[in-house]
């Protein structure tokens, strides 16, 4: 599949998520198959601000292209100047729009999912970052801001209109945050509301079986996980056997995540130092074990663990300890 001038192996996508897809999570999903990974959001003042954590966010590894980094804000001049400045990191190959983040402090400054308020002016911010940048651009919208604006439609031809390569669409209302049922409906509609550009369905992709049912039912280009893939990043391997055979493969045992997840330890705290990497490791591994045996408990000893040395040997000692339970069963 191709967005713009970039090629992407498939056809099922990493949804970008604040505090999770960095770049550590983001290699790990390439390696299971993801066609095309997005970064969290980063903040274009914060980019122009020369902000060091900001900064920070902008890295890409060689292991995950093709890799996009999602921006957000809501002045078209500073996130023209700031598409301008990105398209000189050459490891960065597509340039994504958030204008579906439903978090209070981004509403509040009118962006994110504030602008589908606005599409003149989502418009004119989507103008300005395609017309500074000779990477693709892509836009990620929600179905509308709540039940009385229900715009998915109008941005999507917005954003097409405006120079944009690709649209994703979470078929939710910012009103909703995660809550309720996504509504595949929408994506269906703003499918057929294209005309060149490619639309990438987002909502409710918890399994194979979700992306087979969403692509078959919306007629979307591509699906885009993002909770489904919280400590399951063997969902797209999973997902794309499935498409390309009809066979589901089966979910990873104890041992493999418990595995992966010493693993992911391992490369966050290379990646971040010891003390962020653990504190940071604590949701990651709370996703891991969900669903094993004491898991309620596991979470408790994880939250209060510090020290990759004591990290590591906690992940051990709850495979060990759920191994011999089930041997005792």
């Amino acid at each position: 599949m191709k967005i713009g001038s970039v090629e992407c192996d498939n056809n099922v996508f990493l949804a970008p998520m604040a505090g999770i897809t960095d770049a550590v999570f983001r290699i790990l999903c390439r390696e299971m198959g993801c066609g095309l990974v997005y970064s969290e959001m980063v903040s274009a003042k914060g980019i122009s601000h020369n902000n060091t954590n900001t900064k920070k966010m902008l890295y890409v590894d060689p292991d995950e292209r093709p890799c996009a980094i999602q921006l957000f804000g809501s002045d078209p001049e500073i996130m023209g100047n700031m598409a301008k400045a990105l398209n000189e990191y050459p490891d960065i190959d597509i340039l994504d729009i958030n204008m579906g983040c439903p978090a209070p402090k981004i509403v509040k400054n009118g962006e994110g999912s504030a602008l589908s308020l606005d599409p003149e002016l989502a418009g004119r911010v989507i103008y300005s970052v395609a017309e500074n940048s000779d990477k693709p651009v892509t836009v990620k919208i929600r179905k509308g801001f709540d039940d009385e604006h229900i715009n998915a439609v109008q941005m999507a031809k917005t954003a097409e209109k405006n120079g944009a390569a690709a649209v994703t669409l979470h078929g939710r209302t910012r009103e909703q945050y995660y809550s309720g049922k996504a509504d595949w409906d929408i994506i269906a509609q703003t499918k057929a509301a294209l005309k060149n550009i490619p639309l990438i369905g987002n909502g409710d992709i918890f399994k194979p079986e979700d992306a087979k049912k969403m692509l078959e039912y919306t007629g979307c280009d591509a699906v885009m996980i993002g909770r489904g893939a919280q400590g399951d990043p063997w969902i797209f391997k999973r997902t794309l056997h499935f498409l390309e055979t009809g066979e589901l493969l089966d979910e990873p045992d104890v041992s493999q995540r418990i595995s992966m997840a010493r693993r992911h330890l391992k490369m966050l705290v290379e990646y971040k130092g010891e003390n962020v990497g653990v504190k940071e490791m604590r949701k990651h591994i709370g996703w891991y074990i969900k669903g094993l045996p004491h898991s309620a408990e596991s979470r408790v000893r994880v939250n209060n663990t510090l020290g990759y040395e004591n990290m590591d040997g906690l992940l051990l000692d709850i495979e060990k300890t759920i191994k011999e339970n089930t041997i005792q069963c």
